[in-house]
C-alpha cells in the first residue's frame, strides 16, 4: 500500500513540473499576427480632402501588443509613432507616394511588418475669386488653395509674385503703353493642381479692337447708352474694325462712366487725345466732356473735367483734352474711372457720337 501511494506521489509531481514548464499564453506561436495586416488599405488610411496632407492611420487587425509606424516621410523620431491596440496617429504629407510600414508586436517581442502604399494627391482649388481694386491692387481666395500666385502680364518671362491666402498685394503700375494686358491669378493646391482666373484688364488705350476686353461704360440718365460696334465710317483719320458708339440721354446731365482696372496715369504725359465723329452739323460747336473721377489720393470728384468743342461733322477728329491747364491736378496724379457726356448744357437726347482710339501723350 505504501508503494502504491509513492508512485501516485511520484507521478502527481511529474504532472506539475510539465504543465509549469510554459507560462499560460506563451507558447511561442505567432501565427496570431496574421490578423494584424489587411489588404483593405482604406481601412488603414483616412486621407483628408482639403489639401492639408492629413492622414490618419490606423493598424488592423487584432492579437498585437504595440504597432510603430514608419510614415515613410521625414527623419528622425517625428517619421515614428508608437501607438498601442485600437489607437491611431496622424500625419501631415506633402503631395506624393509613400510606403508606410507597420511593425507588429505581441507581448514576447515578436515582430511581423507589413508594407502599405499612400498616395498622396491634392485637390485643385475651387471657387477662385479675384478682386481688383485702385490701382491694380489684388486679392484672392479659393477653397483649398494654399497660396496663389500672380502674374501680371505686363513683363516677358514674367516669374509671377507670390501671394498668401488673405493677403493683398500692393499697388501694381502698369505702362501707359503697350496694352492691353491680361492678369492671371494661379491657386495654388500645394500640390500638381491648381486653378487659373484671368482677365484682360480694361484702361488706356482704349480702342475698341480686343474681342477679349470687357469694354465697359455704365450709363446714368433716361436713354443714355453706350456700345462697340462696326466702324461705319472708315475714312479719314479712322478706318479700324471697331469703335465706340455713345447714345446720349435724355437729361442735360446724361452720360457714362467706366471703372478702369489700369488707372489713367499723367506719369508719361497729360494730354489725353480721342477721335470722334460728329454726324450733326448743328452740333458742331457742342463739346465732349471728358471728366477724371476717384483719383488716388489725389484730387476729388469734380475737378478733373474737360470740356472740348466738335469743329466739324461727317469727318473723325482728335479732340484733345489738356489736362495740365488744371492747376489742381498734381503732376503724378492717377485716376481709376472715366466719364463721357455730350452736350451737358441741354436736355434732348438721342445723338449717336462715335468714339475710338483713347490714349494718354506729352
Amino acid at each position: 500500500m505504501q508503494v502504491i501511494k509513492f508512485i501516485i506521489v511520484i507521478f502527481a509531481v511529474m504532472s506539475i513540473t510539465f504543465s509549469c514548464t510554459e507560462q499560460d499564453g506563451i507558447d511561442g506561436d505567432t501565427s496570431f499576427l496574421q490578423s494584424a495586416t489587411s489588404g483593405n488599405f482604406s481601412k488603414i488610411f483616412d486621407i483628408s480632402n482639403d489639401n492639408s496632407g492629413k492622414v490618419k492611420i490606423t493598424p488592423s487587425g487584432e492579437g498585437y501588443s504595440k504597432a510603430v509606424i514608419n510614415f515613410g516621410h521625414g527623419t528622425g523620431s517625428a517619421a515614428f509613432s508608437e501607438i498601442k491596440p485600437g489607437g491611431n496617429a496622424t500625419y501631415n504629407y506633402p503631395e506624393g507616394n509613400y510606403n508606410v510600414v507597420i511593425e507588429y508586436y505581441d507581448i514576447t517581442g515578436n515582430k511581423k511588418s507589413e508594407s502599405y502604399p499612400l498616395k498622396v494627391t491634392y485637390r485643385a482649388p475651387e471657387n477662385l475669386t479675384v478682386n481688383i481694386s485702385g490701382e491694380t491692387r489684388v486679392k484672392a481666395s479659393a477653397l483649398y488653395a494654399k497660396s496663389f500666385m500672380v502674374f501680371y502680364g505686363d513683363v516677358a518671362n514674367e516669374t509671377g509674385t507670390p501671394m498668401a491666402v488673405g493677403q493683398e498685394l500692393p499697388a501694381h503700375t502698369y505702362p501707359n503703353v503697350g496694352g492691353p494686358f491680361t492678369l492671371r491669378v494661379v491657386a495654388l493646391s500645394g500640390g500638381a493642381a491648381t486653378t487659373s482666373y484671368t482677365k484682360v484688364l480694361f484702361g488706356f488705350p482704349i480702342d475698341f479692337e480686343h474681342a477679349d476686353v470687357d469694354y465697359f461704360f455704365g450709363t446714368f440718365g433716361g436713354g443714355q447708352k453706350f456700345e462697340t460696334i462696326d466702324n461705319p465710317h472708315k475714312t479719314g483719320l479712322n478706318t479700324s474694325a471697331k469703335v465706340g458708339k455713345f447714345t446720349r440721354g435724355n437729361e442735360s446731365w446724361s452720360g457714362t462712366y467706366s471703372p478702369l482696372n489700369i488707372p489713367i496715369s499723367f506719369s508719361n504725359g497729360n494730354k489725353i487725345k480721342v477721335l470722334a465723329y460728329n454726324p450733326y452739323p448743328g452740333k458742331i460747336g457742342k463739346r465732349v466732356n471728358v471728366e477724371l473721377e476717384w483719383s488716388i489720393d489725389g484730387p476729388a470728384n469734380g475737378v478733373g473735367v474737360l470740356k472740348v468743342p466738335f469743329t466739324t461733322s461727317g469727318n473723325w477728329e482728335e479732340l484733345v483734352f489738356d489736362f495740365s491747364t488744371i492747376a489742381a491736378i498734381p503732376a503724378n496724379v492717377k485716376y481709376t474711372q472715366l466719364v463721357l457726356r455730350f452736350n451737358d448744357g441741354e436736355d434732348g437726347g438721342g445723338d449717336e457720337i462715335l468714339f475710338d482710339n483713347f490714349r494718354i501723350t506729352n
